[in-house]
């Protein structure tokens, strides 16, 4: 749940943000903030300043966006700390996996519900949709996108993949070695993603078990 809210919030302030670009550049046409910087203070209170200065409807306008920007963005970096926080606790093992941060592994948990309901790793594959579907051209047998699953979990698997592409040795050796195989790039990061979901799956495993202070607090 806290997930989804901060998901609704960012959604919230993205719009409230492309409505503030519209309104600076009417504004000054040259006036173009870099994108991503207008969810940082520093930024926020440079142009507030810069707004202070200029008497009209349209920086009047402006000045209300940019307050509701500031207190959304207060907003979701709290719940974000707070994730970080949830997740820690309940997932250590989840997001020790490279390429996994608190808001992808409190994705995955939420999402999962509760792995022990899965009688094994393939059958988690193919609840998330990782599970290639096998088809064949000519004598060749290829694996296209499996479509079924939860798409949110493929979502959160598919960015450990690309995570993991961009700065794991591992990955990167397993995607070359996919390559060499005879894979194109899609299908040698669909294999990989099918990997990370039993990686995926041992570690919400080990998550589950209770731990011996648990298990001595409930013999008590």
């Amino acid at each position: 749940m806290l997930v989804d809210h901060r998901e609704d919030l960012v959604k919230d302030r993205t719009g409230h943000i492309n409505r503030l670009r519209w309104h600076l550049h009417e504004i000054d046409p040259e006036w173009d903030p870099q994108p991503r910087s207008l969810v940082r203070y520093r930024t926020l209170d440079a142009v507030a300043s810069k707004l202070a200065g200029i008497s009209s409807m349209v920086a009047r306008i402006a000045g209300d966006l940019l307050i509701r920007i500031r207190e959304l963005t207060v907003a979701i970096n709290a719940l974000e700390r707070e994730i970080t926080t949830r997740t820690n606790e309940l997932a250590p093992t989840l997001i020790a996996v490279p390429g996994v941060g608190a808001l992808t592994a409190a994705k995955i948990v939420a999402e999962t519900a509760d792995i022990n309901r899965f009688k094994s790793k393939d059958a988690y594959a193919r609840h998330n949709g990782t599970a290639p579907v096998p088809v064949w051209s000519g004598n060749r047998e290829r694996h296209r996108l499996s479509r079924t699953g939860n798409r949110q979990l493929n979502c959160a698997i598919h960015r450990i993949a690309i995570t993991q592409k961009r700065c794991h040795p591992d990955a990167s050796d397993y995607l070359e070695h996919r390559r060499q195989m005879g894979n194109s790039n899609t299908e040698a990061l669909r294999a990989l993603k099918r990997r990370l979901s039993d990686i995926v799956y041992r570690a919400l495993l080990q998550d589950a078990q209770p731990t011996a202070a648990t298990c001595i607090a409930h013999a008590a």
